[in-house]
């Protein structure tokens, strides 16, 4: 059976019910366990140098929306990325305003549901964290995809640890993000990105939308609604030949 149908939803409070963190053993420490470690760090790129090599295209035209729809703890999130994704955005990063957004339900006391626990929301918290202090996706598209290929041991401390060390994020950086004021910080920017695939009707990991509409679905080991089809390629000339016609 599919990971991500595995269990079922658990919340993850607002800062102001933060006992959750420390339930069941005090298994989820939150940031005092998995993100404990200050780096003074050498980038070691988990994508190609030519990865997001600049094509000199002019900026006049106006970038098309490029959104995928995922959860951190995912296989069908790693596929499209791996397989989808990145090599698409090696081709076309400079015609695509790109977005990562996540999957959840967002909650009536202003926390969060996240399919797998919250283990999945502190993973996605992460990655959103990574987004906001190093916005260039050759970055934290890498740091997220490199979390990604073991998203079963998403939020393990070595992993981000060595995650992190590959693509020149500050640790502390990162720590202090997820964990300003009281973790209220991390849990808004989950909460808002949450609430914007809920706004958008996507519940399945993970959607992949152009130009605000829904392109192609990979969910449960296969790809599904591809009119297009799920070939790089397609989704390449689809890209393009939208920001052709944009002025």
């Amino acid at each position: 059976m599919d990971e991500k149908h595995q269990y079922q939803p658990q919340p993850m409070n607002p800062p102001r019910r933060v006992s959750w963190i420390f339930s069941k053993g005090r298994q989820l420490l939150l940031i005092a366990v998995v993100l404990i470690a200050s780096f003074h760090l050498i980038a070691v790129p988990f994508m190609p140098k030519h990865f997001f090599q600049c094509n000199h295209v002019s900026t006049t035209k106006a970038l098309v929306p490029f959104e995928a729809h995922i959860i951190s703890k995912c296989p069908d999130t790693r596929h499209a990325l791996r397989n989808l994704i990145l090599p698409v955005m090696q081709k076309v990063h400079d015609k695509v305003d790109f977005q990562l957004s996540y999957i959840g339900k967002p909650t009536a006391n202003g926390g969060v549901e996240c399919k797998h626990g919250p283990s999945e929301c502190i993973g996605n918290i992460i990655e959103l964290c990574a987004h906001e202090l190093y916005p260039d996706p050759k970055i934290h598209l890498g740091f997220v995809m490199c979390l990604t290929k073991d998203y079963d041991l998403i939020p393990d401390r070595a992993l981000i640890e060595d995650c992190a060390l590959e693509h020149a994020i500050d640790f502390n950086k990162l720590n202090d993000c997820a964990a300003r004021d009281e973790t209220a910080h991390g849990i808004e920017l989950l909460r808002n990105s949450v609430q914007r695939s809920a706004d958008a009707n996507i519940t399945i990991s993970c959607t992949i939308r152009l130009n605000h509409e829904v392109y192609c679905i990979r969910d449960d080991d296969e790809w599904k609604d591809c009119p297009n089809g799920p070939g790089v390629n397609d989704l390449v000339l689809a890209i393009e030949k939208l920001y052709r016609g944009s002025s």
